[in-house]
């Protein structure tokens, strides 16, 4: 196992959850003093587990056909985009 691309792909995707959609409904469902918090610790926990697994499959079935090269200006490609309709829309 590569620790530096576990620690990196660890940082990356903690810092993209903070914050966002998925930790505030899950902050919700846990505020709910008649639901078990485990519950709710491990149905967040699942979701994000397939999610990403979702993605490592689909990361690994695209690169077969792409070059890591290209899919690297395609990723900042489509996140610059997001960034420019996020701020017209605002």
């Amino acid at each position: 196992m590569d620790i530096k691309v576990l620690l990196t792909v660890f940082a990356v995707v903690f810092v993209a959850e903070l914050g966002d959609k998925t930790q505030l409904a899950t902050m919700l469902f846990a505020a709910d003093k008649n639901v078990s918090k485990w519950t709710v610790f491990l149905g967040a926990s699942l979701a994000l587990i397939v999610a990403s697994g979702l993605g490592v499959l689909a990361g690994s079935a695209i690169s077969q056909y792409v070059s890591e090269k290209y899919l690297h200006y395609i990723a900042g490609i489509g996140f610059v985009a997001i960034g420019i309709w996020t701020l017209v829309r605002a």
